[in-house]
This record gives structure tokens, C-alpha cells and sequence, in this order.
């Protein structure tokens, strides 16, 4: 499954868009514009995800990824 794929599946099921995502995530203080914030790990904003969105681990990852800069929309 491409990164993109995983993004589309994600805004299938949550109908939230990478954009939303992004700025929930600076809402509540994990990331800015520049990725995640010292001492926000991965398992923070997983669990966020698991609770609020029901995104199961490997979904949960692409949102990280997407967050840290690692990986942007339109990716393989």
C-alpha cells in the first residue's frame, strides 16, 4: 500500500483530511510547522489516534510520518 493510499484510507474512515490531522495535532500541542515537538513521541500521537479516530497502528504511523516531515502527501 503506497503512503497516499494509506492518507486516502484514513480520510475514508475518519473524514479528516492530512491538513486537519496537522492542525489537530498543533492543537494539542504535538507538533508545529516544523514536525513534532521535543519530547512528543510517536506513542503519544498514536494513542491519540487509536482513541479519538479508531486508526489502528499502521495508520497511526502515516499521521506520524506525515507530521515529522518524513513522508508528504502524493507518496509512494
Amino acid at each position: 500500500m503506497s503512503f497516499q493510499a494509506y492518507l486516502d484510507s484514513i480520510q475514508t474512515k475518519t473524514g479528516k483530511t492530512p491538513a486537519q490531522f496537522r492542525a489537530m495535532a498543533a492543537q494539542k500541542g504535538y507538533s508545529n510547522a516544523k514536525g513534532l515537538l521535543p519530547g512528543i513521541k510517536a506513542g503519544d500521537v498514536i494513542a491519540w489516534l487509536k482513541q479519538d479516530y479508531d486508526l489502528g497502528h499502521g495508520h497511526s504511523m502515516a499521521i506520524v510520518a506525515l507530521l515529522k516531515g518524513m513522508k508528504k502527501e502524493g507518496d509512494r
